[in-house]
C-alpha cells in the first residue's frame, strides 16, 4: 500500500535562501530608470548593455579569492548577457551573475585613501 504525500504546505516550502556556486554572485538588479537626469523619457524598450544592482550575498569562492575585490551589499554594475533570472519571489529582480560579468564596483573611497 503506498504510502499518501505529506500536506500541501510541506510540498509547497518556499525557499529561504540562494547560495551561488564557484565565481558567482546573486545581485538584486536595480530598477530601471525611467528618465534622463536631464528630463528626457526612455522608451521601455531601450536597451542598455549593462545594468547596476546590489550584491545580495557571494559565492564561497569569492569570498575565499582575494583577486576579486566583490563584497555583499556591494553596488555594482554588470553585464546581463550570462546572468541567470532567478524566480526566488514575484516582485524581486534577482540574478545569478559570473564574477567575470561584473564590470565595476562603486565605491565611497578610492583605494588606497586618495
Amino acid at each position: 500500500m503506498a504510502k499518501e504525500p505529506k500536506s500541501s504546505k510541506a510540498r509547497k516550502k518556499r525557499l529561504e535562501y540562494v547560495e551561488p556556486i564557484g565565481l558567482r554572485v546573486l545581485v538584486r538588479k536595480d530598477e530601471p530608470k525611467k528618465e534622463t537626469k536631464g528630463g528626457i523619457a526612455l522608451p521601455d524598450t531601450a536597451e542598455i548593455p549593462t545594468i547596476t544592482g546590489r550584491i545580495v550575498t557571494i559565492s564561497a569562492a569569492i569570498d575565499h579569492d582575494e583577486d576579486l575585490p566583490l563584497r555583499k551589499y556591494d553596488k555594482v554594475l554588470f553585464h546581463p548577457g550570462n546572468a541567470i533570472p532567478v524566480d526566488f519571489e514575484s516582485d524581486n529582480h534577482l540574478f545569478v551573475v559570473p564574477a567575470e560579468d561584473i564590470v565595476a564596483v562603486f565605491r565611497h573611497d578610492a583605494p588606497g585613501g586618495e
